[in-house]
């Protein structure tokens, strides 16, 4: 009997309730993403537009937002020629666009909708095929490309698709353009004109389609760049008792680190290393659907990768899981998880004081401030921003007066000195090896060692739902308040101890910093009737108090007791 479904969502409902059973329903999802015309709200978030595929995210719609960019790239305003890096739309058509996708359901159709369209425009357009973020970053930057357009959700479940644009410089979009491409097509939206004719299944603008290889351009870039020592990690891999286990969860990054290790002199040979049960890879084959997970570098996803690491009795043992674009990593050693909140820090401290590498430390304000506190000892300057990773941009680029030794963010982001300025999961990957090569030592080891000289810090987050009726601006003017009324050197009692409020930062929420160096943010959610709780406590049995004075501060600011 066959199914019928009266919308992309149910049919995905259906699909994600037993993912080996419903596989083929997938059939069903590509005849509504190419059939549905119905408008979406397009709306770039912190890293791109995201949508359902056949709902929000359609072929249609799609047509509708690459249209919009190409009408901003012809756009005759200053402000957005100088946010891209490019002095007109003859700049943009000479210098050309890279158009790849992860490894989602319908990407590379996708992709050469957008290549069609920009083609008729007589934009030169590159075929990246599939690729991470971090190769979509570099690439811009070695090839010269005018942008990017990186059809990718990052880490969301099966059944979003996405579109990152990236400028000349390879980092993510400011707001300046994400608004600009909103603003087209929301008006191309509501206009109602018919849409742009599709192209044939697989089809294309009337061009040839140029391919390029991003990752032998992100190769050269990091060799170039130097922040990293491939070849000490290639030595490191192959002459330590070492293992190293990578879960790539179906996506874009798998075998990259493969072509990484064999590309140049000294390269080594990954089915040899396998063979010796130096490197595992986990989940490497083709899967839209991502066995029914969701594919994001979380502490439940981890369990893979730590039963690779307690099987092996090998002196260095070291596992990463990698998000589907490859701009988020999580570590892991034989003893414990590893966090970016402490990933983050340590990388801080190794790239200052292991390579002497000169700068400030760069961190949304809601990670650890472990990093603060190596700051302070070391004497350099810290900077918290916003979250988003665009908020790093003015440390990250190589004119800037104030560069970042490293940038983080909570949610499992990083990048560093002279590297590129979209997260990057393969730097995270290849900068913990190279740790463990410099220190002799495996992460968690290295951890101890700079908390025992630095201080114990244990980070955490939740939250409490609210009203619908709060969210949006509501909810951010009735939490504006708590700012208003804790200042420095007001006191507040945390589970029975006095603690003294040291800095009040307001950039993102208001975090509350204590004299101790715990700390507690809160922040309202950008999207849903939620605020959240980001805090740290100086001992693990702490977290609880931090957690229960951020819910009675934010009670208090909403009046709710």
């Amino acid at each position: 009997m066959t199914m019928s479904f009266k919308d992309a969502s149910s049919c995905w409902k259906e699909i994600l309730s037993d993912v080996s059973k419903n596989r083929g329903l997938l059939s069903v999802i590509e005849k509504f993403a190419r059939e549905n015309t119905a408008p979406a709200k397009i709306v770039f978030g912190t890293s791109g537009w995201r949508g359902e595929i056949g709902t929000d995210f359609t072929f249609n719609n799609l047509r509708i937002v690459t249209a919009a960019i190409i009408e901003m790239l012809k756009s005759s305003d200053e402000s957005v020629m100088q946010a891209i890096g490019v002095s007109g739309f003859e700049g943009v058509k000479s210098r050309g666009v890279i158009v790849g996708h992860d490894n989602r359901f319908l990407g590379p159709d996708f992709a050469m909708e957008v290549i069609g369209i920009l083609q008729r425009e007589g934009i030169k357009t590159w075929y990246a095929g599939e690729a991470s973020t971090p190769e979509f970053s570099a690439g811009i930057e070695m090839s010269g490309a005018a942008c990017a357009i990186n059809l990718t959700p990052s880490h969301n479940p099966a059944n979003y698709a996405g579109l990152k644009f990236n400028p000349s410089d390879g980092g993510a979009a400011g707001t300046l353009i994400t608004t600009k491409i909103e603003e087209i097509a929301d008006r191309m939206m509501r206009e109602s004109n018919p849409p742009l004719p599709p192209f044939s299944k697989g089809g294309r603008g009337g061009g040839l389609v140029e391919k390029i290889d991003l990752t032998s351009l992100y190769i050269k870039y990091i060799l170039e760049r130097k922040t990293l020592d491939i070849e000490k990690i290639r030595s490191f891999i192959d002459n330590e008792d070492c293992i190293f286990c990578v879960d790539n969860v179906h996506g874009a990054t798998r075998g990259r680190l493969q072509r990484i290790l064999e590309n140049s002199e000294g390269g080594l040979r990954i089915s040899e290393l396998e063979a010796r049960g130096k490197i595992k890879f986990l989940r490497t084959e083709d899967d839209f659907l991502f066995g029914g997970v969701a594919p994001e570098p979380s502490e439940k996803n981890m369990q893979g990768v730590e039963r690779v690491l307690r099987e092996s009795n090998a002196r260095f043992r070291m596992g990463v899981i990698i998000d589907p674009d490859g701009d988020r990593i999580r570590h892991a050693d034989a003893n414990m998880q590893i966090p970016m909140n402490y990933f983050g820090a340590m990388a801080f401290h190794f790239l200052s004081v292991h390579k002497g590498i000169k700068g400030i430390g760069v961190k949304s304000v809601g990670t650890s401030n472990l990093l603060n506190a190596i700051a302070e000892k070391l004497g350099i300057p810290v900077r918290e921003t916003k979250v988003g990773f665009k908020n790093f941009r003015p440390y990250m680029l190589r004119s800037s007066k104030e560069r970042a030794v490293v940038a983080f963010e909570e949610s499992d982001g990083m990048t560093g000195y002279n590297h590129t300025l979209e997260k990057d999961a393969l730097f995270g990957l290849l900068l913990a090896i190279e740790m463990m090569a410099v220190t002799g030592k495996n992460l968690s080891g290295y951890l101890k060692d700079i908390m025992d000289e630095f201080g114990h810090y244990y980070p955490d987050r939740s939250g409490i739902p609210v009203d619908r009726s709060l969210a949006g601006e509501p909810l951010v003017k009735k939490l504006s308040v708590i700012g208003e009324h804790y200042k420095v050197g007001a006191a507040l009692n945390i589970g029975g101890n006095k603690r003294t409020i040291s800095d009040v930062i307001i950039v993102d929420g208001t975090k509350l910093v204590f004299d101790d160096g715990s700390w507690l943010m809160i922040r309202p959610s950008g999207t849903e009737p939620k605020v959240r709780f980001y805090i740290e406590a100086r001992t693990e049995e702490e977290k609880k108090a931090v957690f229960e004075a951020a819910e009675k501060i934010t009670k208090e600011a909403l009046g709710l007791i």
